[in-house]
């Protein structure tokens, strides 16, 4: 919340939440499921930008999600579901179009509840 305060934002308590492949035997039939994999981090949401509503695909419920790096540990990309756990827009948000911002600080992405 600090990092927040210094960058005028406010970032909440969040984690990713990396969905694992399913293991199939010879038949089809599932052999074993393993538990999601979540990470914590810490999230901004905001107004999509620009770029975000040029994007195939935009909704006008889209939004930005921005993860400050310092706070997830390995990277991140558009398998994986950001949950934002307290504060206005707490919940579950698939996202797309993931990217480092120019100055290597977060991850970057649009964001839509689900």
């Amino acid at each position: 919340m600090g990092f927040g305060a210094l960058l005028g934002a406010p970032y909440w308590a969040g984690r990713v939440i990396d969905q694992v492949d399913v293991i199939y035997d010879d038949g089809g039939s599932i052999e074993s499921s393993r538990q999601p994999v979540l990470r914590d981090c810490m999230v901004q949401v905001d107004v999509a930008t620009q770029r975000m509503r040029e994007a195939e695909g935009y909704a006008s419920t889209d939004v930005a999600i921005i993860i400050l790096a310092a706070t997830l540990t390995g990277t991140l990309d558009t398998d994986a579901v950001v949950e934002v756990l307290e504060g206005p827009h707490a919940g579950r948000w698939m996202v797309s179009l993931i990217e480092r911002d120019s100055a290597a600080l977060g991850w970057a992405g649009r964001g839509r509840r689900g």
